[in-house]
């Protein structure tokens, strides 16, 4: 039997969004994210991270420190109680550095290719999980996915719904203010870890 997943954007949903993190030192939780990832773990979902990396193609940092980002960040989550079951990123971008990343890839959001890869790899249902992001790229990937969306207003989340909401083209399900309260509305909406209605 297929399973949700709830979907989250690294930096500026999970992570503080400080523009491209070159060093693990750059890395931070946002204060309630282990708490919110602690909700998915608990409710049965996976907790599943998908995030553009483009700093790669650019030559600014290499694929080994995204894994040391990512092996930080479970390790935080780890020491709070909570867990990502799954990290994909896509090292892409179509007009920026060499080849192979420099690529029109179906993996950059806003495509989908990370979420489907995620569904085939896990199972996952994607039409009865979730994306939560905090920029326009995140939703339209959710959306193209299947998935619903949460607009989450922590990193470019505010700044997008209160100067630029008029260049949407996809509209989330919900608007919430961070990571947890976007759990906590999925998880009411849902009743936990049944399908969706």
């Amino acid at each position: 039997m297929s399973r949700r997943a709830i979907f989250m954007d690294r930096d500026g949903t999970v992570c503080d969004e400080v523009g491209y993190v070159n060093h693990v030192s750059r890395s931070r939780l946002l204060p309630r994210s282990a708490e919110a990832v602690r909700l998915v773990n608990d409710a049965g979902l996976l907790a599943v991270l998908v995030t553009n990396q483009s700093g790669v193609a650019r030559g600014l940092f290499d694929e080994a420190l995204v894994a040391s980002v990512h092996r930080q960040l479970a390790g935080s989550l780890a020491a709070a109680g909570a867990r990502l079951d799954a990290f994909y990123f896509c090292p892409h971008h179509p007009r920026e550095g060499q080849p192979p990343y420099r690529a029109d890839c179906d993996c950059r959001k806003p495509r989908p290719g990370m979420l489907t890869r995620a569904a085939r790899e896990h199972d996952i249902d994607l039409d009865a999980s979730w994306m939560i992001g905090d920029s326009l790229v995140d939703l339209e990937a959710g959306a193209a996915a299947g998935a619903s969306t949460v607009h989450v207003l922590t990193g470019y989340g505010r700044g997008l719904v209160e100067l630029q909401s008029q260049r949407f083209k996809v509209r989330a399900t919900h608007t919430a203010a961070d990571l947890l309260d976007a759990v906590r509305f999925i998880l009411e909406r849902d009743g936990g870890p049944g399908r969706k209605s």
